[in-house]
């Protein structure tokens, strides 16, 4: 439980608990590639574990109803082909991908999503535990810039039911990533 002397203000007047170092019992526990490249980064980070539940489609709702936490604070990635060439899509899970816009930001004419066993083949994840961090094969990637508004932020941590939440320029940083706006509001959710 959090307590006042672990809390971060923001100044939006939004208080988050503090990012700690994950204990080493912690990290052996959850170790995925994710939480691999988190800690080769020497980056703060907390560990997230729920119980995931079978038949849940909207991985990243349910984390955010699991965890307690606003929904625009948890990221989704997606495996995008962009003319051929995959590439990692992170936005958060009230918004869509605008797939017009991220092929403009990589000067392509056409972006898809990428067929699901193509996307888990490429990552090394499997589909709902997608982690942008750590992927088997290291795609370009964009993080929407409405991540950037939040202290922490929350993304796979390489398997359903385990979330890393981490400062956005820490994610963008360890993924190499650019920022630019690639979300847009979900038409329904």
């Amino acid at each position: 439980m959090a307590t006042d002397d672990n809390l971060r203000r923001t100044s939006t007047l939004r208080s988050v608990p503090a990012l700690t170092w994950p204990s080493r019992d912690d990290v052996e526990m959850a170790a995925t590639p994710a939480v691999e490249a988190c800690e080769l980064a020497s980056v703060a980070f907390t560990l997230h574990e729920y119980e995931h539940r079978r038949g849940v489609r909207s991985y990243g709702d349910e984390a955010a109803a699991e965890l307690g936490v606003d929904a625009d604070r948890v990221l989704k990635t997606l495996i995008v082909d962009l003319d051929g060439e995959l590439s990692v899509a992170v936005v958060t899970v009230t918004d869509d991908l605008d797939l017009k816009r991220l092929a403009s930001v990589h000067h392509v004419k056409r972006a898809v999503m990428s067929e699901p066993k193509r996307a888990e083949r490429s990552s090394g994840y499997v589909v709902g535990g997608i982690s942008p961090l750590g992927q088997r094969t290291r795609l370009s990637t964009t993080v929407d810039e409405a991540a950037m508004i939040w202290p922490t932020v929350f993304v796979s941590g390489g398997r359903r039911g385990l979330e890393i939440e981490i400062a956005p320029a820490d994610l963008v940083r360890i993924c190499d990533a650019q920022i630019a706006k690639i979300g847009r509001q979900a038409t329904a959710r």
